[in-house]
């Protein structure tokens, strides 16, 4: 079960819809909406529930605890003209298939042609992971990583919007 805290949106049909329990992105992703005049959905487990006042053209939608249920919604939400911030590999791999643009909060946009190859390296993290052996873990996100997925998002918006 959901619950969704909705505000007013106006401007272009297309969302950005965020994972947004670890997205170290969301403010990001909210001040480049506010520039092109887009609506915001943020998806987020109510382990994560926030007093914060969002811009009313930002939702929340808050998804039981449990793994996978923020991905779940997206997934049932998402809209072909959506895009969908998340480091999730299998979430993008669920989206693709419906035509929806998904980007990692490093910038990096998911696409049909690899998702594949990112799927298998998580499949065998894990079962590295499993047999006890050390597998590197992601880096910490810089202020550098930050600017990188900002600049990113605003030139591919920029392209999309026009």
């Amino acid at each position: 079960m959901a619950f969704f805290i909705s505000k007013k949106s106006e401007g272009n049909a297309l969302r950005i819809m965020i994972d947004g329990d670890g997205s170290p992105v969301k403010n990001e992703v909210i001040q480049v909406a506010k520039e092109c005049q887009l609506a915001v959905v943020i998806v987020t487990s109510i382990a994560h529930y926030t007093v914060k006042d969002y811009p009313d053209f930002v939702s929340l939608i808050y998804v039981e605890k449990g793994a996978d249920r923020a991905d779940y919604e997206i997934v049932k939400l998402v809209q072909a003209d959506d895009w969908v911030i998340t480091q999730d590999y299998g979430l993008a791999s669920l989206l693709l298939p419906k035509g929806v643009r998904v980007f990692h909060h490093s910038g990096k946009e998911y696409l049909s042609e690899t998702i594949d190859l990112l799927l298998l390296q998580r499949f065998e993290h894990a079962q590295m992971r499993k047999q006890h052996r050390r597998v590197k873990g992601p880096s910490a996100f810089t202020q550098q990583n930050r600017q990188i997925f900002l600049r990113i998002l605003r030139e591919e918006l920029t392209k999309s919007l026009k």
